[in-house]
């Protein structure tokens, strides 16, 4: 089962803007990542991951299909909410995949303390749905209803 694990902006325990961290801190906390990705390669668990560039520098595309898209930039609603980066892992259960996000949200921070930041997991699907009975139980599950 592969799962999408999932970073975005906002905070964990401690509120404190990376902006506000000393250069230590940022070190520490990237190369907590690094050793996690390099454990996770070694496993064979990290499918790929990536770190994705802010809010602020991404576009909105509508199209009507027919003529030249409208295509609109930020400023954004809510910041805090946008995906900051990601990983993929194949894993034997959603328990391990819950596991790895565990492992993510005690990067540490301030004062080497781990960040308690929320981290989304989220099971990637084997098949898009393929017509619309496919998705309308998808929409059921999706929603909830």
């Amino acid at each position: 089962m592969r799962y999408l694990i999932g970073v975005d902006f906002q905070p964990g325990a401690d509120e404190t803007p990376m902006e506000e961290w000393t250069r230590g801190e940022v070190a520490a906390h990237l190369d907590y990542y690094r050793v996690l990705n390099d454990e996770l390669v070694a496993s064979g668990e990290l499918v790929g991951h990536t770190i994705l560039t802010g809010p602020d520098l991404a576009k909105i595309v509508r199209s009507d299909g027919r003529s030249a898209p409208v295509v609109t930039d930020g400023p954004f609603q809510e910041f805090k909410e946008w995906l900051a980066g990601f990983q993929i892992v194949e894993v034997e259960s959603e328990e391990r995949a819950i596991e790895i996000a565990a492992l993510v949200s005690a990067v540490p921070g301030p004062n080497g303390v781990p960040t308690q930041q929320p981290i989304h997991v989220r099971r990637i699907m084997d098949d898009a749905p393929s017509d619309a009975s496919e998705m309308e139980e998808y929409l059921r599950q999706a929603t909830g209803a």
